[in-house]
């Protein structure tokens, strides 16, 4: 079996390195790099001591400050295009500095769960208690009955049982229209004036059913090319007119 061990003070690599940072008091945006990679490995070579499995993300840190250290050593400076010195531990101390604000951050944020987690919420206690106790019992809805309860809903169903004279009985009525009649009923009325507005079948009456049967009428004769229908102005508004019979050459 192997055991995992989570180093309470250092979480990471950049952890450590805040850790010897501030523990000697060092300037972070001067670091001396050969102090700080001895102090760094002479850590991990404790905890192979300690038979603790060594992390990647440390090894691959020492390595890197190592490399900072060969670095420094060598008697040519790097220059950049400008042709300034670049100093090799840059990019570290900048990595440090990000890692420094969002570790302030999360120990803010952790503090202040930590304080509301141990604040009491006002509420009804016996509420509470019901709440809490129904997500561990499966019967935990029966805790809210009792005999009072029961004979109030027992009762209250009988009466209703008692008021119901009959039962509920649904009646289907039969339209007074066709699509036949509704065909001969346009065509009477356009062949008077031609023309007809759709609005004049919704105010010859007013009943939805009798509307939708003369519209589904309008379809089957304009299908058939006996009516034509022309756009008037306005949503949902055009006229319905009568087409003249084509004769035979």
């Amino acid at each position: 079996m192997s055991f995992e061990i989570k180093l309470p003070l250092f979480e990471g690599p950049f952890d450590l390195m805040l850790f010897f940072i501030e523990r000697d008091e060092l300037d972070i945006y001067d670091i001396p790099i050969f102090k700080i990679t001895q102090d760094f490995l002479d850590y991990l070579h404790h905890l192979e001591k300690m038979e603790i499995e060594v992390a990647s993300e440390f090894i691959l840190f020492a390595a890197t400050l190592m490399k900072i250290k060969s670095r420094m050593l060598l008697p040519r400076p790097e220059l950049n295009e400008e042709g300034e010195e670049i100093d090799p531990r840059e990019e570290l101390i900048r990595n440090l500095l990000e890692y420094k604000k969002y570790k302030s951050v999360i120990e803010e944020l952790s503090q202040m769960e930590y304080d509301q987690l141990h604040k009491e919420k006002r509420g009804n206690v016996l509420e509470e208690f019901y709440s809490l106790s129904s997500g561990e019992n499966v019967d935990a809805e029966m805790q809210h009955l009792d005999l009072y309860k029961l004979l109030k809903v027992f009762q209250k169903k009988m009466a209703q049982l008692a008021a119901r004279e009959e039962e509920t009985k649904h009646t289907v009525i039969q339209y007074p229209y066709t699509i036949e009649q509704q065909k001969d009923f346009v065509l009477e009325k356009v062949s008077l004036k031609k023309k007809m507005p759709f609005s004049y079948f919704i105010e010859y009456k007013a009943d939805k059913i009798f509307v939708i049967y003369t519209f589904l009428a309008i379809l089957e004769l304009l299908q058939l090319s006996k009516v034509t229908i022309v756009i008037g102005e306005g949503f949902n508004n055009f006229w319905v007119e009568h087409t003249e019979p084509v004769e035979a050459a």
